[in-house]
């Protein structure tokens, strides 16, 4: 049966990787290695037990600063009738002598008097401010046997247990084994994994850019994944869409690596040559897997040399004679001694090859180190909108997460599997399982977190319409010991979200077509009974974002009506679409009559892209929009946007520090930068129940 682009099931595809390693005798420690006990110790795997040689400490010893003891001698001191002990008296019973923290306890003694707590007395029997060199001590209470001392073996015995196989080695990890007695330990190798970025439209990071090319970073995200996971990577350089050129690099790679991470080309388009680089250099078991984001990922084992191609698919001798060539000049100690090695062939877009690094590559690397595979931990959160999944697929959704109330909450972020952003702000992966189609808001899902809890317990959560200064704010808010997310939902989503008890406040900009007032209708009718606080935050222009030069010619919202000009709305709910079709009814003009009138972006950022990359010539937005993407503006109105926050959130200190920068002098200096924005308005409070 082909496996060419035939979805299989995750557990399915992983198993048949790891069948394929075990009758390769690969699915164990790949090795082990003697390293000095050192720094460079950090995050090794022990390939063996530890055990202890030495004690810890090797002696009995002092804890304190103070005076070594007969416990016994010191019975019956009280502070009214102290008991003298000499320096210099052979008599054990009232025999005493200094010692400094850890210095060994003298044979004879059993406990030790810290100095704060006895009396230094010279030779006449006087009080003497010496310390070290009394002829005697009075003290005014007994001590008990082995106080202040640290007897033998306190902290390690002789042969004990220090540290098992498998475990990943943590700075308090490196002082037990050099208290235990070792200068070397024997580690878990680390694997060596070749990252392969292929593709002819891919430039290095710094490239020049120009229309078609795309940065190649997708080698520099996973070459950090492997880093983190204990294995060595090493990037190679750009191989363009050529299958010679492919199994070429890919061979090479093969000699000095354990694995072989081959990036994109992985789906079945024309110069999507992964797959049969795999089949001509090996065994292709898996290529295509029912997972989102990543289903055409590819698995397979490779041999490490061309004697083992099979000659009826190679092109001619000359290749052949080439391949052996090259395998030739990697030296005998560099080159691995296993005959195959895997390859995973990883799809080129961003999410879906980070995601495709952890489901498949991590749990390979923890087997071969000897560890257990990392795990994250899973809280139970509610859905703040529905989420639509393949009923095939394994769907994981990369959501923000925050705890409003006593709730925790996860917001879905973009499904683009080319938006890497979407995984930097991600808090967490909400797993829908194969056969379900998806959730409703407000239901139960399992999040895999990336933060821990007390991160998240620190998060402000913001949904609602989308502005610039809410990044500002982030910016700000993380220099006061807070998280700053925010989900773009549009005005009316975020007035919605709080009904729900789903956010900590959300920013909204609606006008009331009757009053002309912003955003106090709208609370009345979409949060009856809740009391909120509403605080402006900024006044901003509203207007025309337009190519440079206005080719077009759009100069007021009529001329959106002009044949052949391509218009990018916003999202119903948006204040910036109640904004549009608050005029286009104050000017009888139909929304039929706008070319792109039904386009949406869910933010100004999204609107000015669609701008700047021709998608559109124009859309309603913020001046600030125009300006981060170089393109011209018509100014038209002029609105206030206001953050509105549930009292009972706005009275939390948590909130404290958001309400501390509505005053402060450098985020009201950074938010005037930004063009269009009038910051003379912010922190004034517009309603307070």
């Amino acid at each position: 049966m082909s496996v060419y682009l035939h979805d299989i099931p995750l557990s399915q595809a992983q198993a048949r990787l790891r069948e394929a390693l075990q009758e390769a005798g690969l699915w164990r420690v790949l090795g082990v290695e003697s390293i000095l006990l050192d720094e460079n110790a950090l995050g090794r795997v022990t390939a063996e037990p530890i055990w202890a040689t030495v004690s810890s400490p090797h002696y009995h010893a002092s804890a304190m600063d103070g005076f070594a003891v007969i416990a016994e001698s010191t019975s019956g001191a009280q502070p009214s009738s102290p008991i003298q002990l000499s320096l210099s008296s052979e008599q054990l019973s009232v025999r005493t002598q200094y010692v400094d923290t850890g210095d060994p306890l003298p044979g004879w003694a059993n406990a030790v008097i810290p100095i704060e707590n006895v009396e230094s007395l010279d030779e006449d029997g006087r009080i003497s401010s010496t310390v070290r060199g009394p002829s005697s001590i009075r003290i005014r209470a007994a001590v008990a046997p082995w106080s202040h001392v640290r007897p033998l073996g306190e902290d390690i015995v002789a042969t004990q247990l220090v540290l098992p196989t498998g475990h990943t080695l943590r700075p308090a990890d490196l002082g037990a084994i050099a208290a235990s007695g070792h200068q070397k330990i024997k580690v878990a190798r680390r694997p060596k994994v070749a990252i392969l970025p292929t593709g002819t439209e891919l430039v290095p990071i710094g490239s020049k850019l120009k229309s078609g090319d795309i940065l190649e970073y997708n080698s520099l995200v996973m070459a950090a994944q492997i880093k983190a996971m204990g294995g060595e990577p090493t990037r190679y350089p750009i191989t363009k869409d050529d299958f010679d050129l492919i199994c070429e690099r890919v061979l090479e790679a093969a000699q000095t690596h354990d694995l072989v991470l081959l990036n994109a080309g992985s789906s079945a388009g024309a110069e999507d040559f992964s797959a049969t680089v795999v089949e001509k250099l090996g065994q292709l078991l898996v290529h295509g897997v029912a997972v989102r984001p990543g289903h055409p990922v590819i698995l397979g084992v490779i041999a490490r040399s061309a004697l083992v191609l099979r000659d009826e698919e190679i092109s001619n001798d000359e290749e052949i004679a080439h391949l052996h060539w090259r395998a030739a000049q990697v030296s005998g100690e560099e080159r691995p001694r296993n005959d195959v090695i895997p390859i995973v062939g990883v799809p080129g877009y961003p999410v879906s090859a980070a995601l495709t690094v952890d489901i498949f590559v991590e749990s390979v690397i923890a087997k071969w180190l000897g560890r257990r595979p990392n795990e994250l931990p899973v809280e139970t959160a509610t859905l703040t909108r529905k989420i639509v999944s393949p009923a095939g697929d394994d769907d994981f959704v990369r959501v923000a997460v925050g705890k409003v109330g006593e709730k925790l909450l996860a917001a879905p972020l973009s499904r683009g599997a080319g938006v890497i952003t979407s995984l930097v702000q991600a808090d967490g992966l909400a797993l829908i399982p194969s056969g379900v189609q998806g959730y409703e808001a407000g239901e139960q899902v399992k999040v895999h977190l990336y933060r821990s809890r007390a991160e998240i317990e620190r998060t402000i959560f913001c949904i609602g319409s989308h502005d610039l200064t809410l990044d500002l704010l982030a910016q700000f808010l993380a220099e006061h010991d807070r998280r700053f997310a925010s989900a773009n939902v549009g005005s009316q989503g975020g007035l919605i979200a709080l009904r729900r008890g789903e956010a900590h406040l959300a920013g909204s900009h609606l006008l009331d077509p009757a009053t002309g007032e912003y955003n106090i209708s709208y609370i009345r009718q979409y949060m009856p009974n809740i009391p909120v606080k509403v605080v402006s935050l900024v006044g901003r222009d509203q207007g025309l974002l337009v190519k440079k030069g206005n080719p077009k010619g759009v100069k007021a919202l009529g001329d959106l009506s002009k044949p052949q000009v391509q218009f990018m709305n916003r999202q119903r709910g948006a204040g910036t679409r109640v904004l549009l079709d608050y005029h286009l009814n104050a000017m009888a003009m139909s929304a039929d009559s706008i070319l792109g009138y039904t386009q949406e972006e869910f933010t100004h950022l999204g609107v000015a892209a669609a701008i700047a990359s021709g998608r559109a010539d124009c859309g309603l937005g913020i001046a600030a929009a125009a300006q981060a993407l170089d393109l011209d503006f018509v100014p038209l109105f002029q609105e206030r946007y206001d953050l509105v926050i549930p009292k009972v959130f706005a009275d939390d200190k948590l909130l404290a520090p958001l309400f501390d920068l509505m005053t402060d002098s450098a985020f009201r200096e950074a938010v005037s930068q930004l063009m269009g924005y009038d910051v003379s308005v912010m922190g004034t409070i517009i309603l307070e129940d």
